[in-house]
């Protein structure tokens, strides 16, 4: 009686240590029973197989069908106890957004515990099942912040350049993609090129947020976006009837071409020749006059053809516009100066750099041309170390010595991210009680004055840079018309609505009552219409 009590009882225990059977074959959704201190997760050593009994299948391939992670049925992984997300992390190639509430750090790491960043390490005791088996390593991007230890270097993927850079992004006009013919926000925040994840706190591209005390520009938005309902038949049927016969219906022509994005009024010409045979540029340029017509014809290019015309005739017969240079190289982007630059050269048969140095000299020059070639390094996460050893050699190669060094005024303002720009503008700040721009004002002169504020003054704030010179454009007798129609052409789609703000805040009016008082006629009703939207 004795031995047959024991028997039974061994058999119970036996039974017992493993997990009741739902009858597909596999576990239930309770798992594992739980183990002391472990939250019903499994002890690093898993479960033996007990002898007298042949362990399940594993579903992973895991070599010696010991018992694994089955699948339940219905699909999906095991139910975490005490509530949380369902299940494990998905295999390779499974759908994201099935995780778990994962137990707390300080507890041993096993199968279904939260990893560390960068991925899931090798834990002792349990061997990588081949195939779907266990967690792959996580690809880590450039720029993401590592964990204490760093990261290892995964496969595949190259140290990034020295310095931090990183190669230049090839998407739209900046960080967002903009659409064909549409401008750029450079150092906008949330504008950084798709590929750089960031972490929670992290600025997008993966870079370090900003220091303390450094600015961080909204999004801009234009005040011009495209038409929901577009159809560029019907546009180009209303504006062959505005032209056609005795007279022009200017109030059609602004109505079609002020609510139409850059990229729908591109449809809009090709779609009018082929349907008419005939270039409605032209067609608008002989119905159309004055400062109208250059407000018009300005619309109807695509953004690198308008910037192109402009700086060809910038510096296109006696003296040069350096005020128009400056403009557009220290507020284009680098895809945005490189499609320039191919343009100019099919359109005028020249090299751009060639003509920028056969009509500008001096320390002028050299900046132009830097700027000229597209090759900032816009990814460049935030390093404060390099930015207080720039700032601290600025403030060396300036103020602290007797004359100026330039060059190396130009080397950092010239290549380094706005981002980076930001925190040595800070640190500048720090070390001389002053903006970097005022100690400019006092050690040079002339146009590398002028172009050395305006980029300080882009990169710390464009949205108020633009409002400035829309104010000086109308300030005064007189208007500067070439200025407030190349500034409200180019950035109506882009940042408008920030400009109007700028405006505002720092000249006590609005934008659209300052055009309203210096423009007039048709001029002045195509202009209210791109700056109100």
């Amino acid at each position: 009686m004795l031995v047959k009590s024991s028997f039974f009882k061994a058999t119970a225990q036996a039974i017992m240590s493993y997990p009741p059977y739902s009858g597909s074959g596999y576990p239930t959704q309770g798992g594992y029973p739980q183990q002391p201190g472990y939250g019903g997760y499994p002890q690093q050593g898993g479960y033996p197989p007990q002898a007298g009994f042949v362990g399940m299948p594993d579903p992973y391939g895991a070599p010696g069908g010991g018992p694994g992670y089955p699948s339940q049925p219905g699909g999906g992984f095991p139910a975490v106890p005490g509530g949380g997300a369902s299940g494990y992390p998905p295999a390779p190639g499974g759908q994201p957004g099935y995780g778990m509430q994962y137990p707390p750090q300080s507890q041993q790491q096993g199968y279904g515990q939260q990893p560390a960043p960068g991925g899931y390490p090798q834990q002792p005791g349990y061997q990588q099942p081949p195939g779907m088996g266990g967690f792959p390593p996580q690809q880590q991007g450039y720029g993401q912040t590592p964990a204490p230890g760093g990261y290892p270097q995964q496969p595949g993927y190259q140290q990034p350049p020295a310095g931090g850079a990183f190669p230049p992004q090839q998407q739209g006009y900046g960080q967002q993609p903009a659409p064909p013919g549409g401008y750029y926000q450079p150092g906008a925040p949330g504008t950084c090129a798709p590929g750089y994840p960031g972490g929670p706190g992290a600025q997008p591209g993966g870079m370090p947020p900003p220091a303390v005390g450094v600015q961080t520009l909204p999004k801009g938005q234009g005040t011009v976006r495209p038409q929901p309902s577009f159809n560029p038949e019907t546009d180009a049927k209303t504006l062959r009837k505005a032209m056609k016969g005795i007279g022009t219906d200017e109030k059609a022509i602004i109505e079609v071409l002020s609510h139409r994005s850059n990229d729908q009024r591109q449809q809009i010409k090709n779609m009018f020749k082929t349907m008419y045979g005939k270039d409605l540029v032209r067609e608008l340029k002989s119905e159309l006059g004055s400062n109208l017509e250059q407000a018009v014809v300005a619309l109807m290019m695509t953004s690198v053809e308008y910037d192109a015309e402009q700086i060809h005739q910038a510096i296109a017969g006696a003296g040069t516009k350096e005020g128009v240079l400056i403009e557009i190289f220290c507020t284009r982007s680098n895809k945005q100066i490189q499609e320039i630059k191919v343009f100019y050269k099919a359109k005028y048969g020249k090299e751009l750099e060639k003509r920028l140095m056969e009509e500008t000299s001096g320390h002028f020059r050299r900046l132009i041309v830097s700027l000229s070639t597209g090759n900032r390094m816009e990814n460049q996460p935030v390093d404060h170390q390099k930015a207080r050893q720039d700032a601290q050699g600025l403030y060396q190669a300036g103020e602290k010595t007797l004359g100026t060094d330039e060059s190396l005024f130009n080397s950092i303002l010239c290549s380094q991210s706005f981002e980076q720009l930001r925190v040595v503008f800070q640190e500048y700040r720090r070390i001389a009680n002053k903006g970097l721009d005022q100690a400019i004002k006092s050690e040079m002169s002339g146009d590398l004055e002028k172009g050395m504020v305006t980029l300080v003054r882009v990169i710390e704030n464009i949205y108020f840079y633009f409002a400035d010179r829309l104010h000086k454009s109308m300030k005064g007798a007189g208007t500067s018309d070439d200025t407030l129609i190349r500034v409200i052409v180019t950035r109506c789609e882009v940042d408008m609505v920030q400009i109007k703000q700028e405006y505002q805040r720092n000249y006590g009016k609005t934008l659209e009552g300052a055009i309203e008082g210096e423009t007039s006629g048709d001029y002045k009703k195509l202009l209210m219409a791109l700056v109100r939207g």
